[in-house]
């Protein structure tokens, strides 16, 4: 694999063409899709407003354990599986029923419900191409994993400029995988993202604004045993100083309903749990 080609949403074959991506890189890239720019870019600007608060502001706002809803400051961000640094990164968690800055939660709940739609949609697609001996090991089917499912979570990043105090070793987001079914993520306002490929090399993600990323997560592996592939992926630090700026970024994750049963081995909640304890925000 030498590169990801973005696939057009609108067209007759996408479905099958993104299910393929999928299967082939644990990634897809999709253009003219549905989440406008203007959408997003909206969003982009409005939280960063909210990240540019003083650090009492923002605690105000400090997330619950159990609940895992709401801001989570660069001292108690989540470390990757296996790494022993955290990751330089700020990040609010939400969810419609979890709390939000008044000023932000007409424009995030909205962007929440068109981005779970389309989140469930794609799903529906890999559904549809998932091949009959694969699909018939799923406990039920993929769509039905999903209704009204109160875990899928918006998370909204915030990759703070480097101020060359950090960790030596420590990353914007280390290697790792996502923990859910799909990931679904417009392009970020500056690039970083890489993908780890078959072959062990890293490979950077379009970042072209208005295309939008989808990744499989690790219960979407866990319920097809395997034959959809969570791919590892990380966020570089600049390369420079003239790309040293914020970086925002929003991925929604997918998730199945906690009863769900993944596999002989788990069921979603269950996978959820020990995830969290070893990302260290348990």
């Amino acid at each position: 694999m030498t590169e990801l080609v973005a696939i057009d949403y609108r067209a007759p074959n996408a479905a099958q063409l993104f299910t393929e991506s999928l299967k082939n890189t644990g990634f897809g890239v999709l253009r003219n899709h549905p989440l406008s720019q203007e959408r997003v870019l909206n969003l982009y600007q409005s939280w960063q407003v909210f990240f540019n608060q003083s650090e009492q502001a923002k605690n105000s706002f400090s997330y619950k354990s159990i609940k895992q809803d709401g801001f989570f400051s660069r001292n108690k961000a989540e470390s990757a599986k296996g790494s022993s640094h955290r990751d330089i990164k700020e990040y609010y968690h939400y969810y419609p029923w979890g709390q939000c800055p008044t000023e932000l939660q007409g424009i995030t709940q909205a962007y929440y419900q068109a981005a779970n739609s389309l989140a469930a949609e794609l799903l529906a697609w890999v559904e549809e191409f998932t091949p009959l001996e694969i699909s018939h090991s799923y406990t039920q089917s993929l769509s039905s994993m999903i209704e009204n499912c109160e875990n899928t979570l918006l998370r909204i990043l915030h990759y703070p400029p480097l101020l060359e105090d950090e960790e030596p070793e420590a990353i914007r987001a280390a290697a790792h995988e996502d923990i859910n079914l799909l990931t679904i993520l417009p392009a970020a306002n500056e690039p970083g993202l890489q993908v780890k490929t078959l072959e062990g090399d890293w490979l950077d993600v379009p970042s072209d604004f208005g295309y939008l990323i989808v990744n499989i997560g690790d219960m979407l592996q866990e319920a097809s045993a395997g034959y959809f592939p969570s791919t590892t992926h990380r966020v570089i630090n600049p390369k420079n100083k003239l790309e040293n700026k914020s970086r925002i970024s929003m991925p929604l994750f997918l998730h199945a309903k906690p009863d769900v049963v993944l596999s002989e081995r788990y069921t979603a909640h269950e996978y959820l749990m020990q995830r969290l304890k070893e990302l260290g925000v348990l």
